[in-house]
């Protein structure tokens, strides 16, 4: 067969290319979805905050002129500073079905990575913990939610062969928000708050002040759990402008405390399901298309992409009652703006409290996505 050529992406016409190089792959997928490709254009460009604490290169496998695959390769200082571990990530990965393409591709990241000291590779994060990760290795019979993958079966195996091992599993929840909670947790949902306790809706009149509070809840809640690498003020200021488009504060709850926030659950609309058919592209009707869906025939599914406690509530005594009084809040909004299902995704699969609290409230694993590891 013809040889394998690796070209490093620079400029905007390699990074257009770069960005749709898994839309054949997917050819006869019904459940792969294109992501917008304007977005992925904000996502992996420094428009990024991330770029602003992070190394990054991409490229794109060739052969015979075709464009057969595609890798990146990125050093994240903050999460170096967190772990100065010496570990390198790579992501974005997707290629056609052949072990000569894969080892090309991971040879070029790994080397990369190697000759910038780095001893160890974790992967895939597209670009980094904080935003998408993983590699779909269970769940490929439904369509993904807002910003997470869908692979092919396959890559997993060609991952393994290059000798690469399971280093943390992560699962996605469904729960049908038609389905009344197991008795046992309407009972406890039944009971008076405690004393001081309320359950509100993100201040849209105070937004940026409101991220920043979720922000601060989220990095005290998580810093303890594998990978954890802290949301920088920067990165937060990139989110409220990313998400506030999204947001419906109908779809949020936040629990006060004697007036301080101590959790949070931010719930978006799932726009997969609005953009499954585009292809990616908004032009030359992909605008009306979309703002039709969402305006006029709604979506239906929807996917708890944030969610976190602040540590001294959590193990408090009434800290099991809070993400309960959150994931209630959401479904009967939910319920109300029309939803039918939503995602909990995703969470780590040796975080048996937050499994419990989900599976307890009648919600289904329904996807499971591996991070692998390799020595350098």
């Amino acid at each position: 067969m013809a040889p394998i050529s690796l070209v490093p992406v620079e400029g905007r016409a390699l990074l257009d290319r770069y960005i749709r190089v898994p839309h054949p792959l997917h050819r006869g997928d019904p459940h792969y979805i294109a992501p917008l490709h304007l977005e992925r254009l904000d996502a992996l460009t420094p428009k990024n905050p991330f770029f602003g604490h992070a190394d990054v290169q991409f490229w794109i496998a060739q052969r015979d002129g075709r464009d057969v695959g595609r890798i990146s390769a990125q050093i994240d200082h903050q999460a170096l500073r967190v772990r100065p571990d010496a570990t390198g990530h790579f992501g974005m990965i997707a290629a056609e079905d052949d072990p000569a393409v894969f080892q090309a591709l991971l040879r070029e990241a790994e080397g990369w990575l190697r000759t910038r000291g780095m001893r160890r590779v974790l992967g895939p994060f597209n670009l980094n913990i904080n935003e998408q990760m993983g590699l779909l290795v269970e769940g490929f019979d439904s369509p993904p939610m807002l910003l997470m993958e869908h692979d092919r079966p396959y890559v997993a195996g060609h991952l393994e062969a290059q000798g690469y091992a399971k280093e943390k599993d992560v699962f996605a929840y469904l729960h049908d928000l038609r389905t009344e909670p197991p008795r046992a947790v309407r009972r406890l949902l039944e009971r008076p708050l405690p004393p001081g306790f309320a359950v509100r809706r993100v201040d849209f009149k105070r937004y940026d002040e409101e991220i920043r509070t979720v922000t601060a809840i989220f990095n005290d809640a998580w810093r303890d759990n594998w990978g954890f690498v802290p949301l920088t003020d920067v990165e937060t200021d990139h989110l409220a402008k990313s998400l506030k488009p999204l947001l419906d504060p109908r779809f949020t709850a936040i629990v006060e405390q004697h007036g301080e926030a101590v959790g949070f659950l931010v719930a978006l609309p799932n726009l997969n399901e609005a953009i499954r058919d585009l292809g990616g592209n908004l032009l030359p009707f992909g605008w009306a298309k979309l703002l039709w869906r969402l305006k006029v025939r709604g979506l239906k599914t929807g996917r708890v992409a944030l969610m976190g406690i602040k540590r001294a509530a959590s193990a408090s005594l009434i800290g099991s009652l809070i993400p309960f009084l959150m994931i209630d809040t959401v479904r009967q909004q939910g319920l109300k703006l029309g939803f039918t299902q939503i995602e909990l995704s995703w969470i780590l699969e040796d975080n048996r409290a937050m499994r419990q609290i989900i599976e307890n409230y009648g919600s289904v694993a329904y996807k499971r996505y591996r991070i692998y590891g390799k020595a350098l």
